[in-house]
């Protein structure tokens, strides 16, 4: 296949292009280095793999033909919204409906990375998909949410009106090599704080719940729904739930780290629990996560050192 990935600058959408293009597929990645980094997929050069720096608010022009179209070109975590809450709305609006726009051009299929966060604080737990959510429009996390609220529903509709091939994924919490040291979520934060013996920050009591999947865990799942013949949302995510408290204390405990726990206030609309029903993904696509929290940290871990 040729494959147009956006974002694939990123923690994520490094990972995609480079397993996709281990099986063999070729890449054309598209990013505005908005939040992504050229070093991550600096290794890719040399291979079937084209990169444009571009951003894809704009019209999305790529010539010959495209078989499979992966929009992950977005502001990802709570401090980059935060900074650049009209550029999250952008590209999840105009980004989203011009990712589109190459798909049906080009007769692709099209995958959409969605996110928890369209659940919000949920009432529900765990979440379903067919759950519609507990967001605040007008909070200040509703940029994001909202952003990827709409490009389900565009992505929905271009699947009802033209036809379209489309695929949503909503990926819960992530972990891996390649996320950025200050990008603000929980693992990158502890682990860079442990190494340096800091103190190590939760907002919050730390009693509020989290599900971490390892990237290459993700990756599976994203590629295998891009196969399927399934059009509505999959949750793809690990079911295994742990309070933040214990993310920091396993992670302090692995790094040997001399680091103590302090407590900050937590953040307005911060979500109280968070874990995926992954059943959808078990039964229509034969997936469920692998890779056992502490593989998954090791491998963290060590690329944190490299960086610290």
């Amino acid at each position: 296949m040729r494959v147009v990935i956006t974002g694939a600058a990123g923690f994520i959408g490094s990972h995609l292009s480079e397993t996709l293009l281990n099986q063999g597929h070729s890449v054309v990645g598209i990013d505005n280095l908005c939040t992504g980094d050229l070093a991550n997929i600096a290794h890719l050069t040399g291979r079937d793999f084209e990169f444009i720096k571009y951003d894809v608010t704009n019209y999305i022009n790529v010539g010959g033909h495209v078989d499979l179209v992966l929009h992950w070109a977005s502001p990802a975590s709570p401090i980059d919204y935060l900074e650049l809450p009209i550029p999250t709305l952008k590209v999840g609006a105009l980004g989203t409906h011009n990712a589109l726009g190459l798909a049906k051009a080009k007769h692709a299929k099209f995958v959409i990375a969605s996110t928890s966060e369209v659940y919000g604080d949920p009432l529900e737990h765990p979440q379903k998909e067919t759950y519609w959510g507990n967001v605040n429009p007008v909070g200040p996390r509703g940029v994001y949410d909202e952003a990827k609220r709409f490009a389900e529903a565009i992505t929905m509709a271009y699947h009802r009106y033209h036809g379209l091939d489309t695929k949503i994924v909503r990926i819960f919490n992530t972990y891996g090599p390649r996320m950025r040291i200050n990008d603000g979520r929980a693992v990158p934060a502890f682990i860079s704080q442990a190494l340096r013996h800091e103190d190590v920050t939760i907002f919050g009591s730390g009693a509020q719940t989290r599900s971490f999947c390892f990237v290459t865990d993700l990756v599976d799942g994203i590629l295998k729904l891009a196969m399927s013949k399934e059009n509505d949302p999959v949750n793809i995510g690990n079911p295994q739930e742990m309070s933040i408290e214990d993310m920091a204390k396993t992670i302090i405990r692995m790094t040997g780290s001399r680091s103590r726990i302090v407590h900050r206030p937590l953040p307005t609309d911060d979500p109280r629990v968070r874990r995926p029903d992954i059943t959808r993904a078990r039964t229509l696509l034969g997936w469920e996560p692998k890779v056992s929290l502490e593989e998954g940290l090791t491998s963290t871990i060590e690329y944190f050192r490299t960086k610290i």
